[in-house]
């Protein structure tokens, strides 16, 4: 009930508060189980996507932003289910998390790259949003946001009112046809590389062959490997793990 509570809150707040643009919406499922696979550039992010949605939205989210009272009842009314890194796999128990609220029918938020964007460039996904998908049968569409970073960069407080923010949400993509190989590396690497096509198709970001980092300073210089996305998803033979 909170979740709704806090929804209707905060859509019309925002909505005058930012200029929020919501480009395909049709293509969310009605019913039953669906992965949400978006670029990250803003902590934001988590706040926009379940406000243009009809459907509950449920994420993952550190466990730190659950330790004080004063923010513990926002993440948890906002969908955030917690989650702590240290002590065995933190993306185990994540995936564990996803699964439930997918076995119940429910929407799914991931963020394949793992961690905002620093550089603002679109960065090469983890393979824990292919391996959901597989487990759990249930399809991925991809989500591109548009202009979050220039409302919050990760390093700033607060946001800047009134900017523009488009949320484009892609076509449902079906990875039914490798059902029983969430195991296999090259597949898993495939569809994830395939889910970071369309992302970048649908937010327009620039795409760098490397895992985002957490901290700007920890961004590779001259070692970086640059590349554009081609112009067509990896075939499967070709894709690398």
């Amino acid at each position: 009930m909170l979740y709704w509570v806090i929804k209707a809150v905060l859509t019309p707040i925002l909505r005058g508060l930012f200029r929020v643009k919501v480009e395909g919406r049709g293509h969310i499922p009605p019913h039953g189980p669906v992965i949400l696979a978006a670029n990250h550039n803003s902590f934001l992010d988590s706040i926009f996507l379940p406000l243009v949605l009809r459907r509950r939205v449920t994420f993952v989210a550190k466990a730190e932003y659950f330790d004080s009272w004063k923010s513990r009842w926002f993440f948890k009314g906002v969908g955030q289910i917690p989650i702590r890194r240290e002590g065995g796999s933190a993306s185990e128990r994540a995936l564990a998390s996803a699964r439930e609220v997918l076995r119940e029918g429910g929407v799914f938020g991931i963020y394949p790259e793992g961690t905002r964007s620093r550089s603002g460039k679109l960065h090469k996904g983890h393979t824990g949003v292919a391996r959901l998908s597989l487990r759990s049968g249930a399809p991925i569409v991809p989500v591109g946001l548009v202009g979050t970073r220039d409302c919050q960069p990760p390093d700033r407080t607060m946001p800047k009112f009134f900017t523009p923010i488009t949320i484009r949400f892609g076509e449902p993509l079906d990875f039914s046809r490798y059902a029983g190989r969430e195991d296999d590396r090259l597949v898993l690497r495939q569809i994830t590389d395939e889910v970071m096509f369309e992302l970048r198709e649908l937010s327009g970001q620039e795409y760098e062959d490397t895992y985002a980092t957490k901290k700007a300073e920890d961004l590779p210089s001259e070692s970086v490997i640059v590349t554009t996305l081609p112009t067509e998803p990896v075939p499967e033979a070709a894709a690398v793990a």
